[in-house]
């Protein structure tokens, strides 16, 4: 019997086991690296992961607070949600900044790519900083209650580090800003605000 090879893992076979608009799931019959039969299931997300850190010119970002079912607890984070793979990530990040917030931006720079968890799954998150703000009305999907508050870039920065926040692309948009800045590699408009935090 052939086999597909994924590095060092051979699989025998594979079937989708569950399947709806944002993922499949994925069970694989494997042989492990060290010769032993097992089993993988793979999460496959059809869109990506996009999350938005806007900053205005007083230095404040918006947070999304919402109760995030899989967790069963309420979770303030910046905003984000997913993208159709066949448009541009920065295209799915104006419209979720819109729908959550109201808010649109002139000036927009790709803050980071990372996989979110790629023991299981193979979601990739494209995160963006946006800047120039203009208000306008928010217009969430139906099935979403959310709350905004606005917050200093350096409270953010505290709420990441001592753990009150845990979304992960929070975290890691917050603090790749952070280090940009310092490397001088954030805009001259911005850049003030996000070392505001550091020791």
């Amino acid at each position: 019997m052939t086999s597909d090879k994924v590095g060092p893992w051979r699989v025998k076979s594979k079937s989708t086991v569950f399947d709806n608009p944002w993922i499949s799931i994925v069970d694989h019959s494997i042989t492990h690296p060290d010769g032993s039969p097992g089993e993988y299931g793979v999460v496959r997300f059809k869109n990506l992961a996009i999350g938005v850190m806007p900053i205005n010119a007083d230095g404040k970002v918006p947070l999304v607070g919402q109760h995030r079912f899989p967790l069963d607890r309420y979770s303030w984070e910046l905003p984000e949600g997913g993208g159709p793979l066949n448009i541009t990530a920065q295209a799915s990040a104006k419209r979720e900044l819109t729908e959550e917030t109201g808010l649109t931006a002139a000036s927009w720079e790709q803050l980071s790519t990372f996989d979110v968890s790629n023991s299981v799954t193979d979601e990739r998150a494209v995160c963006f900083l946006a800047w120039d703000l203009t208000q306008g009305e928010a217009k969430p999907e139906a099935s979403e209650a959310l709350t905004i508050k606005w917050v200093f870039y350096k409270d953010l920065l505290e709420m990441v580090m001592t753990g009150e926040i845990t979304d992960s692309l929070t975290i890691v948009m917050t603090l790749s800003a952070h280090v940009k800045a310092l490397r001088g590699e954030t805009p001259a408009p911005i850049s003030g605000h996000l070392l505001a935090g550091r020791a």
